[in-house]
């Protein structure tokens, strides 16, 4: 399945030693480990901070050629300046990043539920600006914001709609480019996230997600597909259930 990533938001969870990490593994060696059983990985750090680039070579090194990760903007350009003045924090970012290549997936701009219809037109204007040759998905959590507008200008610029599998928003499958981007996570408000351990069956909510996800597959679109630890409390599990499904 070359046109399916499925994997988790993360890796650097230590409540996942002796449920999917060997017991007495090396925090140091989780990304080697994880990399034995998923081809790709949704980076969570760098929406906090612009990695180094030791670290980012790094994660390059601890994984097989075939790997694939994508990577949240940071949060200073999407939620502290909103698009607005974020030159230096844009280039500083995409030059770090792409080291990862040729092993990078996805870049995510995630955006909170305070991004909305009014700010459509900076989006509109910061899409262009990116450098060519990434691949961009573009996450809102504002309902209002599921509306044409948004989605001519991602096929304009080649963008992804992400696609959410979460409490507070509804259920659309737009797919606005050549490939699609998921993310399943439901209610953090009902599911701890750090316990080990399936906490809320969700295996027959992801078997229709396989139903989904096959018939992208019988269409050029390429699927990157991500599970948070508040899905079902143990997104090695949901990924694995997902596979076998498809």
């Amino acid at each position: 399945m070359d046109k399916i990533h499925v994997g988790t938001m993360g890796w650097s969870y230590r409540f996942w030693v002796d449920n999917f990490y060997p017991k007495n593994l090396a925090a140091g060696q989780y990304l080697s480990e994880y990399a034995k059983h998923f081809d790709t990985v949704e980076i969570d750090s760098t929406f906090y901070r612009t990695p180094s680039r030791s670290t980012v070579e790094r994660w390059k090194d601890q994984t097989p050629p075939d790997f694939l990760f994508s990577a949240k903007f940071p949060k200073t350009i999407t939620h502290e300046k909103v698009l607005r003045n974020c030159e230096m924090e844009v280039d500083r970012f995409i030059e770090r990043i792409s080291h990862l290549r040729p092993k990078l997936g996805p870049l995510l701009l995630q955006f909170p539920s305070t991004f909305k219809t009014e700010h459509l037109h900076l989006l509109s204007d910061f899409l262009p600006s990116l450098p060519k040759g990434h691949r961009i998905a573009v996450e809102v959590r504002n309902k209002k914001l599921l509306i044409d507008r948004l989605y001519s200008i991602l096929r304009e610029n080649g963008a992804a709609l992400t696609i959410l599998d979460r409490s507070s928003m509804p259920e659309i499958e737009v797919i606005t480019t050549d490939f699609t981007y998921i993310r399943w996570e439901r209610d953090r408000k009902k599911v701890n996230g750090t316990l080990g351990k399936i906490e809320v069956d969700r295996l027959n909510e992801i078997k229709v997600w396989a139903q989904k996800i096959r018939r992208y597959l019988k269409t050029p679109v390429e699927v990157f597909g991500y599970f948070s630890k508040y899905y079902s409390g143990h997104p090695p599990t949901d990924v694995q259930q997902l596979l076998q499904a498809l």
